[in-house]
């Protein structure tokens, strides 16, 4: 039997799917979401696109003027079906084209698209050569298969050994940190997503006819994999990521041993009074609160301490949580995305350590665009009167439950 018997074999199973890996519309709004901002007409860039679902509702729903890339010309012929049925054939372009090799130049997308196909580069090689398609403030989403345990089971760390190096949410996230992007959000894609891909699966490889060369194969291949994930899909799941290239102009870091002074300096002057600043000399000072490695910096291009944001211990009726604030702009660099940055690199180490869950008091016109919502929806309230819109709360990891109650800070927050 040849390669392309095999090959064909492959895509007539797969022909007529409506999704060629599991996901579903849901998921595809819950990261759309997570992308945050985007412009009024964003430039989206659908690799992998198969028949096209996430390119559609992207069409429809964000207003994107959409370029869809895929090999299988077949399915590119299927997505222009359908836009021009749905009266989206002005909004979506689509071109045959190898995902490892674009023909774009850099900066042409807002947002680069990309659910159950990153596995034809890899993550890394992805996060890497697609960053540079990405205009200023643009965003990478992706889906991804992972571990959902810290040690699988035999079976399932055989079967993808054999067929691709997978890694949990955590180590993809650590990844995509290290390749200079920030983590807006995770999303752990649940069982009804696999099942729109593999119950249409099973039956096209139920009425499959198997006498045709390569059909067998690709049939058994399927049944395979369906099996794996019935008997020991507790092992592994599908995961999306909602990345955004960091701001190169200003270089975020944990706080040094030599960075005490600047950082009481920017918290003394970017406030009207001395109390931010004593407040974080007295959250260092208390053991029980202060947690290494989450306080941040951003430089200015000098290399002086520009802003600074730190994450502190509180806790929600005794479930250990994070506390965001202070954060601090010197004046001069106000306004010029520093405090953006430095809130941005906390976070992702705050997601890193493993934190689920992260507060703050803040603006409630400003803390949103970091993914922020009512602590309320939650259940979650401060022990004092503050207005409900200020306090805030930020999921970290979607896939433990969120604990409500109240909360209760350091002492050094004095309340």
């Amino acid at each position: 039997m040849s390669d392309n018997a095999l090959h064909d074999s492959f895509f007539a199973l797969h022909h007529g799917l409506p999704r060629q890996g599991p996901g579903s519309d849901a998921t595809t709004r819950r990261l759309l979401a997570l992308s945050g901002r985007l412009p009024e007409r964003p430039r989206v860039l659908d690799l992998g696109c198969g028949p096209g679902r996430s390119a559609l509702l992207l069409a429809a729903e964000a207003g994107a003027e959409v370029t869809a890339v895929d090999t299988h010309e077949p399915f590119l012929a299927e997505l222009r079906e359908t836009a021009a049925a749905r009266g989206l054939d002005g909004a979506i372009r689509t071109l045959n084209a190898d995902m490892r090799a674009l023909p774009f130049p850099d900066g042409s997308f807002d947002l680069v698209w990309a659910e159950s196909s990153v596995f034809v580069l890899g993550f890394d090689r992805a996060l890497a050569e697609w960053r540079r398609l990405l205009a200023p403030g643009g965003g990478l989403v992706l889906t991804e298969c992972v571990w959902t345990t810290e040690e699988p089971g035999p079976a399932a760390r055989a079967f993808w050994e054999e067929h691709y190096t997978l890694r949990t949410v955590a180590g993809n996230a650590a990844a995509a940190v290290a390749a200079g992007y920030h983590v807006l959000g995770t999303v752990p894609q649940p069982e009804s997503d696999w099942d729109e891909y593999y119950v249409p699966l099973a039956a096209h490889a139920e009425a499959a006819d198997t006498a045709v060369p390569g059909m067998a194969e690709a049939v058994a291949g399927a049944r395979a994999e369906i099996a794996l994930r019935q008997e020991h899909g507790s092992d592994y799941g599908y995961a999306g990521f909602v990345l955004r290239v960091a701001d190169p102009r200003w270089r975020t870091r944990p706080e040094g041993d030599g960075d005490v002074a600047a950082v009481r300096a920017v918290n003394a002057a970017a406030f009207p009074t001395p109390e931010e600043a004593g407040l974080v000399d007295a959250l260092r000072a208390d053991a029980g609160a202060w947690l290494p490695g989450m306080s941040y910096v951003a430089e200015a291009p000098d290399g002086t301490v520009a802003a600074h944001a730190l994450i502190s211990r509180c806790h929600v009726d005794g479930v250990p949580a994070a506390a965001l604030g202070p954060v601090a702009v010197a004046p001069e660099h106000q306004n010029a995305g520093a405090g953006q940055a430095v809130v941005r690199a906390v976070l992702d180490a705050a997601r890193l350590r493993g934190e689920q869950l992260v507060l703050v008091l803040g603006h409630p016109e400003y803390y949103p665009r970091f993914g922020f919502v009512r602590a309320s929806e939650y259940g979650i309230k401060p022990g004092f009167e503050v207005p409900d819109e200020a306090m805030m709360a930020l999921v970290l990891d979607a896939s433990v439950p969120v604990p409500p109650g109240t909360i209760a800070y350091p002492a050094a927050f004095g309340v």
